[in-house]
């Protein structure tokens, strides 16, 4: 019985490991980072707008940002990275839209530690939060989102 749940507890490590094997999954990577540096720029170009242009608070900035930056992702992920037209683009947005919420919370956490807590500038702050939930975005939308 004790074979079983060892088993069961290793498939999640071999399903990563037989993944991480597939060139596939490579490209698919190399894809979602394209995406998502182009969502990146979008999203700080329009957080410095929103904060240098419009006067707009930094964390309100951050999820105006966020808001432009996440309707571009879905487009490009669903139908380049994923290549995922055939499912149900309305179940995908909305699993998108809760990923995309959870690696948002983080980010904007980052932010406020960043900016009131270490002292970063804000624009810099804003890029280093973005940039540190690319790995939630990423698990989150392969894994579940689009699969």
């Amino acid at each position: 019985m004790r074979e079983e749940a060892t088993a069961v507890e290793m498939r999640p490590h071999v399903r990563l490991l037989e993944g991480m094997r597939r060139p596939a999954n490579w490209l698919q990577l190399v894809r979602f980072g394209l995406v998502g540096g182009a969502g990146f720029v979008v999203n700080v170009l329009v957080y410095t707008l929103m904060v240098h242009a419009v006067g707009l608070d930094y964390r309100a900035s951050n999820v105006v940002a966020w808001l432009v930056a996440v309707m571009n992702n879905f487009l490009l992920n669903r139908h380049w990275t994923f290549d995922a037209r055939g499912g149900q683009a309305r179940r995908q947005a909305i699993r998108f839209l809760v990923v995309s919420l959870v690696a948002e919370a983080f980010s904007l956490a980052m932010l406020t530690v960043l900016v009131e807590g270490v002292g970063v500038a804000k624009v810099p702050a804003q890029a280093l939060a973005v940039a540190s939930s690319m790995p939630l975005n990423f698990l989150g939308n392969k894994l579940w989102s689009f699969r």
